[in-house]
């Protein structure tokens, strides 16, 4: 096998600055964007129970036309 060359140390230097600084910025842009989904699945959440409402509404609405003493 080929013996391992020696990694200039600049250049570890630079890559694991570039590791820490990504990791950095991940975890900054994740408690910005949190938040903001959550506020986006609690309006979401309130659709849909409105929803849902207004369908049980219209299906309630439905059956008391279809029971009608005159048919």
């Amino acid at each position: 096998m080929v013996t391992p060359v020696q990694v200039f140390p600049l250049i570890k230097l630079g890559r694991y600055s570039a590791l820490f600084l990504s990791m950095a910025y991940g975890a900054s842009r994740y408690s910005y964007l949190k938040p903001r989904a959550e506020e986006e699945r609690r309006i979401a959440a309130e659709e849909k129970k409105k929803q849902d409402e207004l369908k049980r509404i219209v299906r309630e609405l439905a059956e008391a036309q279809d029971d009608s003493i005159l048919k």
